[in-house]
């Protein structure tokens, strides 16, 4: 099959370059000229325009595959690209939109008579290796028509895909799934945290990770990737303790809020993100100002 894909950015070219060794032919479309050209010599069949891209396709239905950051990018990749489409031909959104938008996108493409999946996508910069985990959303007749993709993507034909229901659905469940991933980040992050700080036993961390990656209950690829990451640097001092969010995590925290079920890991975790970023920590200095006021407990002084 072939298809264009909208964004090569680090996963949209991995992706593209996985499809290309199973067979599929992929044009590719970035803003930047120097990826574009870089994807030329990965065997993409590049474009340095979004017409250009569509145009290249000869097979019908085109498929377009937008991998663009989700928000407004997204909404006017997917309607510049509707603009070049005719009734029948295929647009996937591959990102992480919010799954309400995707409901819009679905919408305004069926006035077209464009067809439309949403597919959240989990694997980072693994997948072109390991395959991609792919929650598809949309009709069951558009999925099976694009089978031969998810199953060059995924892990294996059977393994790591599937239709989850209509559309939104895909991006909802990949939502869930980022909001989990917060959660279990966090309790890596702090249990080694208190493993670092029992002094007295010296102990080493790349060592304990790897122990746990075999028959321990917590073993698992993050344990994993835990484990690359202290034996690249036990101490992580060339890291700052600074963690950013994409948005699938406060996502997920609304729709708990909304649907009245308690998400307190998931919470927390996102909250301790925004806590990483407050370089002026000033709810804490007024914890400190407030003990000295009503204690007279010691401060410490700014430098």
């Amino acid at each position: 099959m072939e298809l264009a894909i909208i964004g090569l950015g680090k996963m949209g070219m991995n992706m593209a370059k996985r499809l290309i060794a199973g067979g599929h032919r992929v044009v590719g479309f970035a803003r930047t000229k120097s990826t574009v050209d870089a994807a030329l010599q990965e065997g993409i069949d590049g474009a340095y325009s979004l017409e250009e891209a569509v145009g290249k396709l000869t097979s019908s239905p085109k498929i377009v595959w937008v991998m663009v950051p989700s928000g407004e990018i997204t909404t006017q990749t997917i309607v510049d690209a509707a603009a070049l489409l005719n009734k029948g031909d295929i647009i996937v959104d591959g990102g992480n939109s919010n799954y309400k938008d995707t409901i819009k996108h679905a919408g305004l493409l069926e006035g077209k008579g464009i067809d439309f999946v949403d597919c959240g996508t989990s694997g980072g910069i693994w997948g072109i290796s390991e395959g991609y985990s792919m929650m598809i959303g949309g009709e069951v007749e558009i999925t099976e028509k694009l089978r031969p993709i998810f199953e060059t993507l995924a892990p294996g034909k059977e393994k790591g895909w599937g239709r989850v229901g209509p559309h939104g659905a895909g991006h909802y469940v990949k939502m869930v799934h980022n909001g989990i991933e917060y959660g279990m980040m966090q309790a890596f992050a702090e249990g080694f945290g208190i493993l670092k700080n029992k002094k007295e036993f010296g102990l080493d961390l790349a060592q304990v990770s790897h122990i746990w990656q075999y028959g321990s209950v917590v073993r698992s690829w993050l344990l994993d990737l835990a484990a690359n990451a202290l034996d690249e640097d036990t101490e992580l001092e060339n890291i700052k303790p600074w963690v950013a969010d994409s948005g699938e995590g406060r996502w997920t925290v609304f729709e708990s809020i909304d649907l009245d079920v308690p998400a307190p890991v998931i919470t927390l975790a996102l909250q301790m993100r925004f806590a990483s970023r407050d370089e002026e920590n000033y709810p804490a200095r007024m914890l400190s100002a407030l003990r000295n006021q009503f204690g007279g407990h010691a401060m410490k002084k700014a430098e």
